[in-house]
């Protein structure tokens, strides 16, 4: 590995060091926000440190975060309807990127491509369409509904994505488990699956984000408080007269923001495999 000169070394780690503060300094004024009860209203300068630290502020949120629904009763919607389009993204998605991965069938080109439209299109583009579509079999208005919107959005992309890691799954493998008189279905279950869970990983952490911090979108498909999602009560205190202090709207950010975190930190190791998998590639 070739050394950089020492001046080259202090301007890369000069640079390294404003990025840092670019990313860092927005989340310490989060967190100095929520763990400050003397900010009222808006916040008038930035400190370095909370004036009056207290945990009051997240007791707060916990108790009654807005005028919908407790906080128990937002993170559970926001779970249910995340989780479920996570799971029906790779429930459905993984065999179809086996089948596009795998077998050659008659409209298969115009498939991909088909999926590639739908991974770049906004979202805005799917209202119309999804909105009839649940109007009709009746659900529009259920946390099942809102699933299956967002099951929508994230659905290319994560098709695209297991397609290339079934991909990189050598055929060797499967025809070797073929000879031991392993049916194609019990090859896809105990050969290329967990070989490809990196990628699924992936694939179920970008359709969980989806679903758990979207809400533009979910106030066209929910009319009833009780279905309210945690982004969604967010974006309606900001819209609103609901905002007391911005302590308030941190800490409900930082709340939003646990489960995520968890979920990243319980597919830590699938998601490096996936990174280190991928610069071998290359």
């Amino acid at each position: 590995m070739r050394r950089l000169r020492w001046g080259h070394q202090i301007l890369y780690q000069l640079g390294l060091a404003l990025v840092a503060a670019f990313v860092l300094l927005p989340l310490w004024g989060l967190a100095y926000l929520a763990f400050d009860g003397g900010v009222k209203g808006w916040p008038t300068s930035f400190r370095v440190f909370p004036e009056q630290p207290t945990l009051d502020v997240f007791a707060r949120v916990w108790q009654n975060p807005s005028q919908s629904l407790p906080f128990t009763g937002l993170i559970k919607n926001s779970l249910l309807v995340s989780g479920g389009a996570a799971l029906l993204s790779i429930g459905l998605g993984s065999s179809m990127a086996y089948a596009f991965a795998r077998y050659r069938f008659p409209g298969r080109s115009t498939g991909l491509f088909g999926l590639l439209i739908g991974a770049l299109l906004p979202p805005v583009a799917l209202m119309t369409p999804l909105y009839i579509l649940l109007t009709i079999i009746g659900l529009r208005t259920s946390l099942f509904g809102l699933t299956v919107v967002y099951t929508a959005f994230a659905m290319p992309f994560c098709v695209w994505n297991m397609r290339a890691a079934f991909q990189s799954v050598p055929k060797e493998l499967e025809e070797a488990a073929f000879l031991d008189g392993a049916t194609p279905l019990v090859s896809f279950w105990q050969v290329s699956l967990p070989i490809a869970a990196p990628s699924i990983a992936v694939a179920a952490l970008i359709a969980f984000m989806i679903g758990y911090s979207e809400f533009a979108m979910g106030w066209l498909f929910v009319d009833k408080s009780t279905n309210v999602t945690l982004a969604m009560a967010i974006s309606g205190i900001l819209q609103g007269s609901g905002l007391v202090s911005w302590s308030h709207l941190a800490a409900m950010a930082i709340m939003m923001s646990a489960p995520a975190v968890l979920l990243f930190l319980a597919l830590q190791r699938m998601l490096m495999d996936r990174l280190f998998i991928g610069s071998l590639g290359e």
